[in-house]
Parts: structure tokens; sequence; C-alpha cells
């Protein structure tokens, strides 16, 4: 199997976050989602993956690794390696990838995918090394992730031949791939608004998209040729794998999901 590099980025978006201000904890990663903080779960995750070779960590900041302990073993041991964030995801995301041979293939995550495990992220890794593309996507279908989680908001990306959730998982193949980090930063700030990326397509992809006419590989050719790289998807068949925390009510759900034992459903 492949080995992956892997990214988690842990840095904090605004200066203020209902979630802190809610729970109280220095940084977003620290949540406790049953009994562990959000961000050593993901950390596991990525431990027990047999397509892991490293892990780096993007973020939260030197002060916040330093509060949790069983982090900053990790980092001191250099069991992770730990760097400061960018301004923003996609910033961080392209600091990250140019710190990795060209020939190194990179998977990132975030540090809000507390559901995340090896499997889910061993089944991304093969499909994206098997995919010959540069840049590769995890997707999980919209109906298996509202028939498990009914209560989850998700933005939906609606396609002819189905919706999809995004599932906080890319994957760099190519040196060539490592562009999309560049127009990553062009739609970070509308990443909740599929209608302004389609846009980003072309008028004639706003309008099948909205009439329902285009099918999800179709986008992804469009957006392959708009980039300059071939991009896929791996369509992961685990609802979990879509689970973030973005919210308050989403980190009450979360909690919820995990006392019960629905993380692995």
């Amino acid at each position: 199997m492949t080995d992956f590099a892997s990214v988690i980025l842990a840095g904090e978006r605004d200066d203020r976050d209902a979630l802190r201000d809610e729970t109280g904890v220095a940084c977003k990663a620290l949540l406790d989602i049953g009994g562990t903080p959000m961000i050593r779960r993901v950390i596991d995750a990525l431990r027990s993956a047999q397509s892991i070779g490293t892990i780096h960590l993007s973020g939260p900041t030197e002060a916040c690794v330093q509060s949790d302990a069983g982090l900053a073993g990790l980092v001191a041991r250099k069991e992770v390696a730990w760097v400061a964030s960018g301004p923003s995801p996609s910033t961080s995301a392209h600091q990250m990838l140019s710190r990795f041979p060209a020939s190194q293939p990179v998977m990132i995550t975030t540090a809000d995918h507390p559901l995340l495990t090896g499997e889910i992220v061993d089944h991304f890794c093969r499909g994206a090394a098997k995919s010959g593309c540069d840049v590769v996507i995890g997707l999980a279908p919209y109906d298996l992730v509202r028939a498990t989680y009914p209560e989850l908001k998700k933005t939906v990306l609606r396609f002819r031949d189905g919706g999809y959730c995004g599932c906080n998982l890319f994957g760099f193949l190519t040196e060539d791939g490592r562009r999309v980090a560049d127009f990553w930063r062009q739609v970070e700030k509308d990443r909740k608004k599929p209608l302004v990326v389609i846009r980003l397509l072309g008028l004639w992809s706003l309008l099948s998209y909205r009439m329902g006419w285009l099918t999800l590989d179709k986008a992804l050719a469009r957006l392959s040729r708009r980039v300059g790289v071939r991009i896929g998807v791996v369509i992961l068949p685990y609802a979990h794998a879509s689970v973030d925390v973005d919210s308050v009510s989403d980190y009450v759900l979360v909690q919820q999901y995990s006392a019960e034992g629905r993380g692995g459903a």
C-alpha cells in the first residue's frame, strides 16, 4: 500500500468562536468528544491506518498544544510533527504541501473530524492511489448520511446522479495536483455555497447544476479543465466520514453519536 504523508489542519478561523465560548476550551481542536480531545481522535485514526507513513499538524497554537499533555507528548516525541498554521485552511494546506518532496503523496484532513477511523483513511488512500488523478476528494452519498444521521445539517452537492457530502479528506498525488491549493484559496470563503463554486466552472455549468442536469463526472471533468489537473473522487461507504464539528449543534450531536456508539455506523 502506498505510504501517504498526512496533514491535519488545526488552525483557528476566527478570534471569536461560538464553540470555544460555549465549552471554554483554549482551541476548537481540544473539544472533548467521548473523553478524548477531538484532535487526538483524528491522530489516533491516522496512527491506526496502514496507508499513513507520517503525521503532520498545522496548528493549533503552541500554547494550545502544550495545554494538552497527550498532544504535547506526541509532539515532543516527534510522533507528530507540529508547525504553526497559516491565516486560513487553504493557506495552511499550501504551506504544508510545499514541505514535502514532489513525489510524496499527501492526504489532508481536519482536526474537527472526530469520527474518523483508520478504516476510512485506508479506504480513501487506496482509492486515491488507484485513481490515476492528481488530486482526489472524499465524498459520502447524502442518502446514506441522511439515513444514518437525520439530525445532522450538511452542505449537499446535488447532481443528476445523486447528492454527496464532503468528508474533509483530500489526496494530493502529484506535483501538478498541488496547484489545486491555489484554487482552494479562491473558493474558500464560499465553501458552504455550492452554487458559488459551480459558477466558477462557467455559466453553462451553473445552469446545468441549477436544472439538475449536471452529473458528478461532468462536474469533475469541467473542474479538471478549469484548474488544469486531473481531479477525481473516492465515494466512501461510511456515513460517519462526513461528520465534522462546525457549530455548537454539531458538537451536541457528535457527543450524542459517540455516547450511542454510532461513530462506526
